[in-house]
């Protein structure tokens, strides 16, 4: 890198952190009428600090010297109430900034939960849940580690520093500025090691979240890793990234145990010049004793904010390293918004309209390439194909998961992109071959579409879907609980209450990717009956992989490569004997191999 590069590059660091610390503030906003208290508490704790030094230094030279053991009593008794005075102060400011981060924090934590919840599909096709996790909740604990308990132990030692320096300059101007001599040198350490320490502590965050990442998809896929016998594979990866990890952590530690004994070296040095000529101008009669021991107080505690200090900012650099990771995810660009003249879908029909959609998750590269359809109020379509022609992006482009590239999608001739997506997507409901159940109650997942439902909506739902009777046997009935996915619940049994969960908020259009896949027949047959309960009445749209499942479909549609190749009903489609009738074929095994 150039010379010119390398202060590019430089610069363009320092106004990124710049930037992280500007944000960060931002979130004590709400505390403005919080934090002139812990500020006052703080100030008032430092001045304890401060005046203790120089009033023992006076008492050697005007109650000791003197034999004055009655005034050196009412001062230690002063000195006793400073203390106790400062105290308070120390745990006020404690508690009342401990109060500030925290909810500072929780804020933080509510601000990235609030964005991965907004964020589209096409940022998690991209993105580990792992890494997010981490984000989630490492970043913004090495944030709280770093701020929430050592911040208000900052603030009383910058006060404390700033009172400490005022009491030396003013009590002997040389051995004052003598002291401070050290001061540019430990300012110029301590930026070097922040430097190094802050591009370790990136390392970390950044192997962390890899870690983090591997260690979710190793978890919930430990019976295809073992069925598969790739158990030895999935540790000596593992053993990869968390080799990685521990290495870029112990670099950063090495880098931050240096820290220390440079700044104690320093220390040292000023406590031995202080010494030296703090006892030449006692002897010189140029000082008192009271003075030179006043002086050594003071540099004790000149030097212990300073080492605090210094410690606080090698340490934050691991927290600005996290700050700048959760920064990045919140400035992710947010869902697909709504038009800002969008209005309130109304009660639907439920026509649908594909008028030449074109679309592609990446640019250049068309998934949907002018497809056009009309679903009339009721009938059912059926979309039919092979892997990647397209089928579930047809899906997508209805819910307005994702906006079309070109052409436009309507819902009884309204574009979807003119309304708000919350009064779109409370008229559609989705049934899929792998629903995602939730840890809570079995009534809680029925109703988690309409939280307000009430028990009766619920089970009426849960009779319409085949699956009241199950839900009564199961020892707690509706209030049983239930483990993360839907644990111990079997595949049909999870599906019928994904199909009262659509029951329940009635929608006008249903989707369903193969529902009754992966299930015995016996539960085929009560996942098939609730279907058509479910469809009764309804315009639906389904992903059909076993075609004898859509031969009543009002539409057939087959799609290849983003294209709707045929079209029709299903017997009009096996008279034409094209592509819909040899897959029909293929999958009787009827078909004829040339």
């Amino acid at each position: 890198m150039t010379a010119t590069g390398a202060m590019m590059a430089s610069e363009s660091q320092k106004t990124h952190k710049k930037s992280t610390i500007q944000r960060f503030l931002q979130y004590f906003r709400p505390y403005r009428k919080e934090i002139p208290i812990a500020l006052t508490l703080v100030i008032i704790g430092a001045s304890t600090q401060a005046i203790g030094p120089f009033l023992l230094g006076w008492s050697i030279d005007n109650l000791i010297a003197k034999g004055d053991w009655q005034g050196l009593l009412l001062l230690l008794a002063l000195l006793g109430l400073i203390y106790a005075i400062g105290i308070w102060a120390i745990r006020g400011q404690i508690v009342r900034v401990g109060w500030i981060m925290q909810r500072l924090l929780a804020q933080l934590r509510q601000d990235i939960f609030n964005k991965l919840q907004s964020l589209p599909l096409s940022f998690f096709d991209r993105s580990e849940a792992g890494d997010l996790m981490s984000r989630l909740l490492n970043d913004v604990n090495t944030v709280n580690q770093a701020f929430g308990q050592t911040i208000a132990q900052m603030l009383g030692n910058i006060f404390s520093l700033v009172g400490i320096v005022i009491a030396m300059l003013s009590i002997n101007l040389q051995l004052g500025l003598l002291s401070n001599l050290v001061v540019p040198l430990m300012i110029l350490t301590t930026s070097l090691f922040a430097r190094w320490a802050r591009a370790r502590f990136r390392v970390t965050r950044q192997t962390i979240g890899e870690l983090s990442a591997k260690l979710e998809e190793d978890i919930g896929s430990v019976r295809e890793a073992q069925a598969f016998n790739r158990v030895n594979l999935n540790i000596a990866e593992f053993d990869i990234l968390n080799a990685a990890n521990r290495d870029a952590n112990v670099q950063a530690v090495a880098i931050t145990s240096a820290f220390l004994p440079s700044i104690d070296f320093l220390n040292t040095l000023a406590t031995a010049g202080v010494l030296a000529y703090g006892g030449y101008l006692a002897v010189t009669g140029a000082a008192t004793v009271g003075v030179v021991t006043s002086f050594l107080l003071y540099v004790q505690q000149f030097f212990r904010p300073i080492q605090i200090l210094s410690q606080f900012y090698t340490q934050a650099q691991s927290a600005f390293a996290g700050l700048e990771r959760i920064f990045l995810l919140l400035d992710e660009p947010s869902q697909l918004n709504d038009a800002p003249d969008a209005v309130e879908m109304r009660a639907i029909q439920g026509e649908v309209t594909f008028e030449n959609v074109k679309f592609g998750y990446n640019p250049g590269q068309l998934v949907l390439k002018g497809v056009n359809l009309h679903a009339y109020p009721g009938q059912m379509i059926a979309l039919v194909g092979g892997t990647g022609s397209g089928k579930t992006t047809i899906i997508n482009m209805i819910l307005r998961f994702y906006d079309v590239t070109g052409g436009a999608v309507k819902i009884d001739g309204i574009d979807v992109r003119s309304v708000t997506q919350a009064s779109l997507r409370r008229q559609i409901g989705i049934v899929l071959q792998d629903n995602i159940l939730f840890s809570g109650t079995v009534a809680e997942n029925i109703a988690f579409g309409r939280p307000q439902a009430t028990q009766a909506e619920i089970e009426a739902a849960a009779q319409l879907a085949n699956v009241h009777d199950f839900i009564t046997s199961l020892p707690q009935g509706y209030t049983t609980q239930l483990g993360e996915r839907g644990a111990p619940l079997s595949q049909g049994q999870r599906q019928l209450i994904s199909i009262a969960r659509a029951v329940l908020i009635d929608p006008r259009i249903l989707i369903l990717d193969e529902a009754t896949s992966s299930i015995d027949t016996r539960t085929e047959e009560l996942v098939q009956i609730a279907i058509a309960r479910l469809l009764r009445g309804r315009t639906s749209f389904v992903i059909a992989h076993r075609l004898s499942t859509v031969t009543q479909a009002s539409q057939v549609l087959v799609i290849q490569q983003g294209q709707i190749v045929e079209q029709g009903t299903h017997q009009e489609l096996i008279a034409r004997q094209g592509v819909y009738a040899n897959l029909y074929a293929l999958q009787l095994g009827t078909a004829t191999v040339n």
